[in-house]
């Protein structure tokens, strides 16, 4: 069974390095204004890929910062995926052109799976679904609108789409380093035969723990875990995580 990765993320807001909470644009942090060295960084670092997302673009429902993901992409040799405002088939090709590894697509996902499957057709193994959760619903929009799709219910059915991954994120727990919900996680991990990257709430080595045990009891169910805040704040050493998950 291969390690799970732990995956930095860097979020763009104006060009900045930021990061949200319960993805609040008006909550934000600025740990950085130059995504390439910050990119860099951790790829020096250890990283195995790097999780990018244009909050921005999100909101706005096309790309705002894609001059520095180009920049991030042309100065790394590990994968990168983006998300955020991926709302077409030309803007994934763009991206994906520009050196990009995967496309993460959420909004226009969950109004038009039909859509993911035709992307999935066009870009095998290059489209990963992000699905973002308030109390098992599906939020989109950057987060702004609620819907009642349940996120099983999208996942199932992306997944026959042809997915290369699901990201699940528990927005009540996105950047309030309150530990991942690993219930909600593991029953979209063991309900999948896609591979599910866990996001939302990762805090410290314990999180890490609990995240591999629980990866062990399903191998292959879960590919690993973005952290962003803790990384940024220092409650997760990211060399101390990568070596307990590499043990």
């Amino acid at each position: 069974m291969s390690a799970l990765e732990l995956i930095p993320a860097i979020d763009l807001k104006g060009g900045q390095c930021v990061r949200l909470r319960q993805g609040r644009m008006e909550d934000a942090t600025v740990f950085g204004d130059d995504p390439v060295a910050m990119a860099r960084s951790w790829e020096a670092r250890g990283a195995k890929r790097l999780h990018v997302v244009d909050l921005d673009g999100a909101f706005a429902g096309e790309p705002v910062n894609r001059a520095a993901v180009e920049g991030i992409c042309a100065a790394l040799s590990i994968p990168v995926q983006i998300g955020g405002g991926i709302r077409d088939d030309a803007t994934f090709r763009a991206y994906l052109e520009a050196g990009v590894r995967w496309g993460i697509v959420g909004t226009r996902a969950a109004r038009e799976p039909a859509w993911v499957e035709g992307l999935c057709q066009q870009f095998p193994g290059r489209v990963i679904v992000g699905i973002d959760a308030r109390e098992g619903f599906v939020a989109t929009e950057g987060w702004a609108e609620a819907s009642r799709v349940s996120a099983l219910e999208l996942a199932r059915r992306l997944e026959q789409a042809g997915v290369a991954a699901v990201i699940y994120t528990d927005i009540h727990r996105d950047g309030m380093g309150t530990g991942i919900n690993l219930e909600e996680t593991l029953a979209l991990a063991e309900a999948l035969s896609c591979p599910v990257i866990a996001s939302g709430g990762l805090h410290d080595l314990d999180d890490l723990t609990r995240l591999k045990a629980a990866a062990a009891e399903q191998p292959g169910a879960l590919l690993g875990a973005i952290s962003g805040r803790a990384l940024y704040e220092g409650s997760l050493d990211f060399e101390a995580g990568l070596a307990l998950l590499a043990s």
